[in-house]
């Protein structure tokens, strides 16, 4: 009988090992160096101060953006395809959400690479890291 608990504690000390083991994935859709072309837009104002995604609050006079799957954290170079100007940004939301754009910027990002103005701009987007 002794040996039976044994064997029974053996198999659920492995069972146990195997479920606690894990082959954790990449969470990252794509690699540092990728890039991708498509539309940017930027954040109206009436977005400053309310929650992003990721759970802090957003500031139009920082440097983020949201992409629809990059990780948040992910620093991300962004050029103006008709003028050369970029500027770095952190992924710190989810978004846009209108069909065809790639990456909507705050308002700091955005007037560093173009006027404002314009409220839609090409880009090409770099992931650093």
């Amino acid at each position: 009988m002794l040996t039976t608990i044994k064997i029974q504690l053996l198999i659920l000390l492995t069972l146990f090992l195997i479920a606690c083991s894990s082959t954790q994935q990449k969470t990252t859709h794509q690699s540092t160096g990728q890039s991708e072309t498509g539309k940017a837009s930027y954040y109206a104002n009436k977005y400053q101060s309310r929650q992003t995604a990721s759970g802090e609050l957003f500031d139009q006079y920082k440097n983020t953006a949201a992409h629809k799957k990059l990780p948040f954290g992910t620093m991300v170079n962004v050029t103006n395809i008709n003028n050369g100007r970029s500027v770095v940004v952190r992924i710190n939301d989810r978004g846009p959400f209108v069909r065809g754009r790639i990456i909507d910027l705050s308002r700091s990002a955005f007037s560093a690479i173009a006027d404002t103005r314009l409220g839609v701009i090409n880009v090409r987007i770099e992931i650093l890291k």
